[in-house]
This record gives structure tokens, C-alpha cells and sequence, in this order.
């Protein structure tokens, strides 16, 4: 299969019909990545959704890596995990394909910060999950998790950590401990 875009497209079909040549063209082969979708703004809608789906795919992909990671007496070599899951794994796909070649940059990702930004779908996603009453947790969380990656001193976490010390004197780290 060669390279192309996934397309999603809406609107009306005579429109859609007399562009197909060049979504056929764009997407990875005449008959496979696009289709008519619906109406006018269905296209939208359902790249909004695949890019919710997208936000909560990312967030397992990285907590899996970094449970791997914290997991330092096995001495796991991240690039040649996700090696190893790009072929015949459930869980193989572009984004496994993008997490080895990042690997095989920097195995441990140290030029990187773990700051991660939103582009709006994942919002827009979780806003209209929450219109249609339909529960999407994992789409929610993740989204919740680009916030939290924003975040070099978080206040909320701080006040946990003063609460458990609080009620049950629980231990705390201070500022200059180590």
C-alpha cells in the first residue's frame, strides 16, 4: 500500500464525486483511506473524533513506555520493544511506528521536554462526548493528561500531598530535598 492521507470527507455527492480523482490520489490508494462520509460537516466531525481517538492511543502508548522504563532492574531496551511490536502485535500501527523511530533518535528521550500540546479536537471531542451524554473516560483523560504535562509546579498536587500529610501524616517532600 503506498503513503496517502485519510481522508474524511462530507458534503454533498455530486461535489464529492466530481473532486474523487483527487482523493483518490491523496489518500493511500483509489479505494482505501477516504470515503464520503455524510452531509456537510460530517468530514469535520469525524476527524474530530478520530483525532479524540488518537489523543487516548498516544496516552496508552506512552504510559506502557514509561512503566517499561521505570521497570530498571530488567534493563528493557525501549527501541527494541517497540521493534518487536511493530510486527504481529495488536497493538502495531503508524503510531508504534513513530514511537520506535523516536526511540532510535534518542532511546531515552532526553533532549525532549514533557511538554505536550492540544490542538483543539481532543477538547472538542470530550465537549461533544459530554453534549451526547456519551461517556469517553479514556479520550477525557488523556486530553486532562496534555494539561497536566503543562504544569512545572502543580498546586493541586501540592495540596494532595499537604492533605494526606494533613489527615494521616503521611510524608511530604519539601523544597531542597532530594
Amino acid at each position: 500500500m503506498s503513503e496517502g492521507y485519510s481522508l474524511m470527507i462530507g458534503g454533498e455527492q455530486e461535489p464529492v464525486e466530481r473532486l474523487r480523482p483527487i482523493f483518490e490520489t491523496l489518500a493511500p490508494a483509489a479505494d482505501l483511506g477516504w470515503g464520503h462520509v455524510g452531509p456537510s460537516g460530517a468530514g469535520h466531525f469525524v476527524k474530530m473524533v478520530h483525532n479524540g481517538i488518537e489523543y487516548g492511543m498516544m496516552q496508552a502508548f506512552a504510559e506502557g513506555f514509561e512503566i517499561m522504563k521505570g521497570k530498571t532492574e530488567l534493563g528493557l531496551d525501549l527501541y527494541q520493544i517497540s521493534e518487536i511490536w511493530r510486527y504481529g502485535s495488536v497493538v502495531r500501527s503508524w503510531l508504534l511506528d513513530l514511537a520506535a523511530r523516536a526511540l532510535a533518535e534518542d532511546a531515552t528521550l532526553s533532549t525532549l521536554k514533557g511538554w505536550v500540546a492540544d490542538s483543539g479536537e481532543g477538547r472538542w471531542t470530550v465537549a461533544e462526548a459530554i453534549d451526547l451524554d456519551v461517556p469517553a473516560p479514556i479520550i477525557t483523560l488523556a486530553l486532562q493528561m496534555r494539561f497536566i504535562s503543562r504544569q512545572d509546579e502543580s498546586f493541586a498536587a501540592k495540596m494532595l500531598a499537604a492533605l494526606r500529610n494533613q489527615f494521616g501524616g503521611h510524608a511530604v517532600k519539601r523544597e531542597g530535598d532530594s
